[in-house]
């Protein structure tokens, strides 16, 4: 208990002492390193933004963790999107979490990459009922399949619609013969 005021003591204060806007969630990330270092994978600072790559299999645990803990307190998941790097990327697709503590004041960026044969991430549904929506969006548009999400389908496009809209390979007319005639 102690601990957990101690830390959150530093983190405080090294985001009130640096004019540098990323400082405070990198501060952060070191702690996470720390404590639990299977969650952690490639951290990027830069713009005054922390992009934090993680583990599929870790990422309940780690945004749980993230939404709870004495001095981090990301309660607001501000979006979820999906990014498709191209066909000839690999690993092709990224789900990026944007997390925002309202009492902290500090943002965070996590990205889970997924290859094009296995697009399944865990939903984060459980930790933040917003989720929902958001993991339905990257779903319909990116063919990113959420496991254990309550209402996985889609939500923008129409049910018949055959594919994913934001995908680099999609047809920018459709699979559909298309004449301008």
């Amino acid at each position: 208990m102690s601990q957990d005021i101690e830390r959150e003591k530093q983190i405080t204060e090294a985001a009130l002492t640096t004019t540098d806007a990323g400082r405070a969630p990198a501060l952060l990330v070191d702690t996470l390193r720390r404590e639990h270092p299977e969650w952690l994978g490639e951290v990027t600072v830069a713009f005054g933004e922390v992009t934090v790559v993680v583990p599929r299999e870790q990422i309940i645990h780690l945004c749980a963790h993230l939404k709870v803990a004495p001095g981090l307190e990301f309660n607001m998941l501000s979006d979820i999107c999906g990014a498709d790097r191209g066909v000839e990327e690999e690993p092709r697709f990224e789900v990026n979490y944007h997390l925002f503590s309202t009492t902290k004041y500090h943002r965070l960026r996590l990205k889970v990459l997924l290859n094009e044969e296995d697009t399944h991430v865990p939903t984060v549904t459980g930790v933040w009922r917003t989720a929902n929506w958001h993991e339905r969006e990257t779903f319909d548009h990116f063919g990113v399949i959420f496991d254990g999400h309550p209402d996985l389908r889609r939500i923008l496009l129409p049910d018949d619609w055959q594919g994913h809209s934001l995908r680099k390979d999609f047809p920018l007319r459709g699979y559909e013969p298309y004449s301008l005639t």
